[in-house]
């Protein structure tokens, strides 16, 4: 029987051909970012977390002024569009591209390893200057801060923040998959408003942004230390990476199974 989208002469075609559209600009970028120096890596990196702390600082005023948790994570998405636009490098974005090109074996698991590890060290770094310089400079919005800040860090480890880590990895994954399947400029700058509503708008558990917020209440000289931070940063981290493998890229490899046979294929020619 002949359906009527056959009868019209509609098929599922184009749809296919922008899945692989999709499929190979994410594997071409991923190879790309997994192929840099340590140099480039750490510096990307570095200022990825100074950007990051842009959307922090947006982020913290909004929450001042109106103490709305949803307002201030539309004043976050600063933050991802400056990462967006200056081409930047942030940790958590790293669990969809750079996994693909792996998995389509153009580049190896170490590659991921120091993209990942110098990634999340940078982030850290920029975004601790940044937001010592920001208690020095705006010292209200330390109290903020610090106010903030006792969210994470007095959280206990139990099921109710396993899953706003989880949620928070799958989430900034999801708004890169949205960017990367985006044909405009105007479709990434929304993916980038979504994401920063949903990680920041909802407060969720997310590595970096958060960690600048404990950074900030540090500098500011609230009650709580870096003891305080690692003992919610090392889980989190960890939930995030497994929120965003988990929840958005394996169901994304599983529907491009053939487009990754095929780029394997190529892969093994090409040697």
């Amino acid at each position: 029987m002949v359906s009527a989208r056959e009868e019209l002469g509609e098929t599922d075609a184009p749809v296919e051909d922008e899945v692989a559209q999709a499929f190979d600009r994410i594997v071409d970028q991923g190879a790309q970012r997994l192929h840099r120096s340590w140099r480039e890596v750490l510096t990307t990196g570095f200022a990825g977390g100074l950007e990051v702390g842009a959307g922090v600082v947006a982020l913290l005023a909004v929450y001042a002024e109106t103490g709305s948790h949803l307002l201030a994570g539309l004043a976050f998405s600063v933050g991802f569009i400056a990462l967006m636009l200056a081409r930047s490098e942030l940790f958590t974005e790293g669990f969809l591209v750079p996994v693909t090109a792996v998995v389509a074996r153009r580049a190896g698991v170490a590659q991921l390893g120091k993209l990942w590890a110098g990634t999340l060290v940078a982030n850290l770094a920029g975004g601790w200057i940044v937001m010592w310089l920001v208690v020095h400079a705006l010292p209200d919005l330390g109290a903020t801060a610090v106010e903030s800040s006792l969210t994470f860090v007095d959280a206990p480890l139990d099921l109710r923040s396993v899953c706003l880590a989880l949620l928070a990895g799958a989430f900034i994954t999801l708004m890169t998959r949205m960017q990367h399947g985006a044909d405009s400029e105007a479709g990434k700058l929304a993916a980038a408003v979504v994401g920063a509503f949903l990680l920041a708008g909802l407060v969720l558990f997310h590595s970096i942004l958060d960690s600048l917020i404990v950074f900030g209440a540090i500098h500011a000289g609230g009650p709580l230390g870096y003891g305080d931070w690692l003992a919610w940063f090392w889980y989190t981290t960890l939930l995030n990476v497994a929120g965003g493998l988990f929840v958005v890229t394996f169901l994304r490899l599983l529907r491009s199974k053939e487009l990754i046979q095929q780029e394997r294929a190529e892969v093994r020619r090409g040697d």
